[in-house]
């Protein structure tokens, strides 16, 4: 049940309060008050999937609020297993997504070279874990990446 939200430079230096605070305000408040609005009505088998990003573990200039709510995601994820259990939630941390629409068209992504793999994840790679985090009863309270290695390198 992924949010939408935009991901804008906020960086320290110039730091936009009002849009850090819409920023975590759609993805951490959004996703807890999503969640919690839809829990009564969850079957017995159901299970949540919360997208993150891989700013988690590798920050890049301007990302100090994408940086920031990312790694909140790991909290809420612990934190929402216990309170909504036997329900199950786990986390999706995709890398560069190669042929999403905002980087499908950039010539040579300058993550490519260092990506273990050879080349970005596809949107295909990030549907396919989740769908896994999804079924596989046995996980949760999970961070799962999909980036390819490159958080490693």
């Amino acid at each position: 049940m992924p949010l939408a939200i935009k991901q804008s430079v906020n960086s320290f230096a110039d730091f936009d309060i009002a849009e850090a605070i819409e920023s975590v305000t759609t993805k951490l408040v959004g996703y807890t008050e999503t969640v919690r609005t839809l829990h009564d009505r969850f079957t017995p088998g159901a299970s949540v999937v919360l997208i993150g990003g891989l700013a988690k573990e590798r920050p890049y200039p301007g990302s100090t609020m994408v940086t920031a709510f990312n790694s909140g995601i790991t909290g809420l994820v612990k934190t929402l297993a216990v309170e909504i259990a036997p329900h199950r939630i786990n986390a999706i941390h995709p890398g560069v997504v190669g042929d999403s629409a905002k980087w499908r068209d950039a010539p040579e992504h300058p993550h490519l070279a260092r990506t273990p793999i050879g080349r970005l994840v596809t949107t295909a790679e990030v549907v396919d874990a989740t769908d896994f985090v999804l079924r596989n009863t046995g996980v949760n309270a999970l961070d799962l990446f999909v980036d390819g290695g490159l958080r490693v390198t």
